[in-house]
C-alpha cells in the first residue's frame, strides 16, 4: 500500500485529499508545516509527496530540495496558490514532477497521483539499460543528467533532461506536445504549452537552437 505525504498548512485541504486518496487504498501521512513534513520523510517510507509552497517554519521549496537530496527517488507534486509561470518553472526546476494550482478538483489530483505512481513503477532504472544516448558527436549521460559535446559538459535540470532524453531517443521523429509533457511531468493526456515552451527555449540556449526543430501544429524533433 503506497504511503503518501500531504504537506499543507490548510487543514481542510489535507482532510479533503486524504478522504479521496484513502478511498483508493493509499495511506496518507499529514503535515501542516514544512518542519513536520521533513520529520515524516525522515522517519517513514514515503512513495509520493504532495507539497504546498507557502507553509510555516519551512517552506515548500526547502522541503522539495531536501527530498531531492535523498538517494531514493520520490515523486513530488506541488499544490500551491502561487500561479504565475515563474512560480511553476521554479518549482519544476527544484525537482517537482507536477504543479497543481489552487483551487483544484480533488478527482484530478487523485488521478495525477495514480499516474505518478504507475509511472514510477514503469520507469525504475534497469541494471542493463544503456547509460548514454549518442547522436552524432552529442551524448546524453543518463546517470549524470548531462549533455556532452566534445569536451564541453552541460548541466541540465530534471525537466530539461527528461525532454531531451525523449527527443534524442529517436532523432528525426516528431514528438507531440502531449508526449513531451507526459515524459517530463508524468501526467497522462495533459499538456501545458507555456511550460513546454520555456523548457524548449532553455534547451535551445544550452545545446544549440538548430538541434531542436519546431514542427508547426505537431510538436518538436531532434536534429543532428
Amino acid at each position: 500500500m503506497p504511503n503518501i505525504l500531504i504537506a499543507d498548512d490548510e487543514k481542510e485541504i489535507v482532510k479533503l485529499l486524504k478522504i479521496y486518496l484513502e478511498t483508493d487504498g493509499v495511506t496518507v501521512l499529514e503535515a501542516n508545516d514544512g518542519a513536520r513534513a521533513l520529520d515524516i520523510l525522515e522517519n517513514n517510507n514515503i512513495d509520493l509527496a504532495l507539497v504546498d509552497i507557502m507553509m510555516p517554519k519551512i517552506d515548500g521549496y526547502q522541503v522539495i530540495k531536501k527530498i531531492r537530496q535523498q538517494q531514493r527517488y520520490i515523486p513530488v507534486m506541488v499544490i500551491s496558490a502561487k500561479i504565475t509561470l515563474s512560480d511553476r518553472v521554479l518549482g519544476i526546476d527544484l525537482g517537482a514532477d507536477d504543479y497543481i494550482t489552487k483551487p483544484f478538483e480533488p478527482l484530478e489530483v487523485t488521478a495525477k497521483v495514480k499516474a505518478q505512481l504507475r509511472r514510477l513503477n514503469v520507469t525504475l532504472p534497469q541494471p542493463q539499460q544503456a547509460s548514454v544516448i549518442t547522436v552524432g558527436d552529442m551524448s546524453l549521460d543518463l546517470d549524470e543528467c548531462t549533455f556532452i559535446r566534445g569536451t564541453a559538459v552541460t548541466e541540465l535540470t530534471k525537466a530539461e533532461f527528461k525532454v531531451l532524453e525523449l527527443l534524442m531517443s529517436q532523432p528525426k521523429r516528431v514528438f507531440t506536445k502531449e508526449q513531451i509533457y507526459e515524459s517530463a511531468w508524468y501526467v497522462d493526456g495533459a499538456v501545458d504549452d507555456n511550460t513546454i515552451r520555456v523548457i524548449i527555449s532553455r534547451l535551445r540556449d544550452k545545446i544549440g537552437a538548430e538541434h531542436i526543430k519546431t514542427i508547426r501544429g505537431l510538436g518538436y524533433r531532434f536534429e543532428e
